[in-house]
């Protein structure tokens, strides 16, 4: 019995509290301009609208442009629940997981992008290539953070590797964290999510032909990624298992949220980055998190 109630919290965790880090951002951008601004449950409202809407199908998609975002959904979803909570622990936690977290969100881009091009069209295409190709690098960022708290901590499970603090290699890790969380998430500087330029859209443009409860999905599943990256960030940073329940749930919430609000002055504060400079900032990011994993080697050292 408390195994399947501690399963309903977390899955209501990440199923609910999702959609508020996408209001909390937009409100973040209007108060920072002056302005008003869409209230905080936004998301929560344009999902209901979404879900109640019929689903319209290019001629040329097959079946899986339907069945793929839901395919996305739920890899995203396997990801977080392998993810530690704070003081619930981790849904799933075995030797290894770390290296399944790092497949699922890969099974899940490779699915948005196989979907994408579903339609057939040149700029969905062009979208695509652009996703991918940043990517690369952010995948390559995100495989020097595990390795780093890997070393840090001595396993590949990460209910382990989030648990010892990181030492001199935290600022390190947290700044190539949050450059990976913007690309990988496509906030400012590397993509818009407001933006409706044509020439410049990346993650926008390859769920354009999307509709409907397929929509409804593609867009929850974003605010469980946003939240994922976001957890990982702040229990990588400032590890809890140490802290009572009740303080280690309220440092992760606080951090949550401090990162919500860094993600949204970042948005207000810079511009857009031209196409050429964003492989420049993904490899300060891969090189940031390999430097944090140069640092927590040689503190192993005797």
């Amino acid at each position: 019995m408390n195994s399947i109630l501690d399963l309903i919290l977390r899955l209501d965790c990440w199923l609910l509290l999702a959609p508020l880090l996408p209001g909390i951002i937009n409100k973040v951008k209007a108060w920072v301009a002056g302005r008003r601004g869409p209230p905080v449950l936004q998301l929560y409202y344009d999902l209901a609208r979404l879900w109640k809407k019929g689903v319209v199908m290019s001629t040329l998609a097959s079946p899986a442009f339907v069945v793929l975002p839901a395919v996305t959904w739920v890899a995203v979803l396997g990801a977080a629940m392998l993810l530690p909570l704070g003081p619930l622990g981790a849904g799933l936690s075995f030797r290894g997981d770390a290296l399944l977290l790092l497949y699922l969100l890969a099974l899940g881009r490779f699915c948005t992008a196989w979907a994408a091009m579903e339609t057939g069209s040149a700029f969905e295409g062009m979208g695509t290539v652009r996703e991918v190709s940043y990517a690369v690098l952010a995948e390559a960022a995100m495989i020097a953070a595990v390795l780093s708290l890997s070393v840090q901590s001595g396993s590949i499970s990460l209910a382990a590797m989030l648990a010892p603090a990181m030492g001199a290699s935290a600022a390190l890790l947290a700044a190539g964290l949050f450059i990976v969380l913007l690309a990988e998430n496509c906030r400012v500087p590397f993509d818009d999510p407001a933006t409706h330029l044509e020439l410049t859209m990346i993650h926008e443009v390859m769920v354009l032909d999307h509709s409907g409860p397929p929509l409804a999905v593609i867009l929850h599943g974003a605010a469980m990624k946003l939240l994922l990256f976001t957890v990982l960030l702040v229990q990588a940073v400032l590890p809890m298992a140490h802290l009572k329940p009740l303080l280690a749930a309220a440092v992760l919430a606080g951090g949550v949220l401090a990162v919500t609000v860094a993600v949204g002055l970042v948005e207000s504060l810079l511009a857009r980055f031209a196409f050429r400079r964003v492989p420049l900032l993904l490899t300060t990011a891969f090189l940031l998190c390999l430097f944090a994993l140069l640092v927590a080697w040689k503190g192993g050292l005797p």
